[in-house]
């Protein structure tokens, strides 16, 4: 980076060992865009990123996949696969919009993304079964039983092979022993709190090899962390790593729908511009990082 040289008569930043692993493809990082909020959230992406030179290999989404007609699945995986990006769906229904109290307690937040009781299990599978069965191919969960129990269907071949499971930042592990917990239970990728240092990310790094979901600008209600000028920095420590562009200082927009349809749209477009203004930073820090490409492999791209 230049402004090392105005530095010279300071100590050096002690910055741990970057990571040896990489993609199946060799590529260091991925971008994702998440809050993506139906087909028409997802065109506005993919015309912001055509338009800024961005390219988006994930999108996520957090009002949920039972929240979504059949045929608006349908058209977001055929959407994904000609652009070869992953689309990931979040599975409910969640206890957050239950009946149950405690979740919307001051102390209960914790169970936000949890599914309660048989009833909500089961309808759990079969929202991921309806999503699969429209081309999904990426789903978004935050309840550690559910995860086994998809992991399993998938080993038995009860569900496609190439799904992957991407575990929510909902259920965020803080520590090295609680990434080894997910990566056994079967997540496949797995978000991490949003405000973990460089030593941190490496000693997460150094209990897995599955790739890492970070927010390098998280929404206020994940902390509101703004560090994508670090982009370097966090991939160099995390390979592979899914650098992801929440927002600060923008609205909720859980459970979405057409009512927020423009807001959601507009602040993905500016999502994009904040994955730009990153990738200007990466540029900058002369390291030779390498994104992934549209279709890459271990991506979860849909199946239309």
């Amino acid at each position: 980076m230049l402004a090392d040289a105005l530095l010279g008569g300071f100590p050096s930043e002690l910055i741990p060992a970057p990571s040896s692993l990489r993609f199946p493809d060799g590529a260091d990082f991925r971008i994702e865009i998440p809050s993506v909020e139906g087909p028409k959230v997802l065109a506005a992406v993919l015309d912001e990123a055509k338009k800024r030179g961005v390219v988006v290999n994930r999108v996520s989404q957090g009002s949920g996949a039972m929240l979504h007609t059949e045929s608006e699945l349908r058209e977001m995986s055929q959407i994904a696969a000609d652009a070869g990006l992953e689309i990931s769906l979040f599975i409910g229904p969640r206890e957050e919009w239950g009946v149950g109290a405690m979740s919307r307690g001051p102390e209960g937040a914790a169970l936000n993304g949890s599914v309660r009781g048989m009833r909500q299990l089961r309808y759990a599978v079969e929202d991921s079964l309806r999503a699969i069965e429209c081309g999904i191919r990426g789903l978004l969960i935050a309840d550690l039983g559910l995860l086994q129990v998809l992991s399993e269907a998938r080993t038995n071949n009860q569900i496609p092979k190439d799904v992957v499971f991407k575990v929510s930042v909902m259920k965020a592990p803080s520590n090295p022993a609680t990434v080894k917990v997910l990566a056994a239970l079967g997540g496949d990728t797995i978000n991490l709190p949003t405000d973990l240092t460089l030593n941190e990310l490496a000693e997460m790094r150094a209990a897995s090899t599955l790739p890492i979901d970070l927010y390098v600008e998280a929404p206020d209600s994940l902390g509101g962390v703004v560090r994508g000028n670090e982009v370097a920095d966090l991939i160099a420590v995390s390979s592979p790593l899914y650098v992801k562009f929440g927002l600060r200082n923008s609205r909720g927009l859980y459970p979405s729908g057409m009512h927020l349809d423009a807001d959601a749209a507009m602040i993905a477009r500016e999502k994009v511009r904040r994955a730009q203004i990153s990738l200007e930073w990466l540029h900058r820090s002369g390291k030779n990082l390498v994104q992934s490409q549209p279709g890459a492999q271990g991506l979860g791209v849909p199946k239309p």
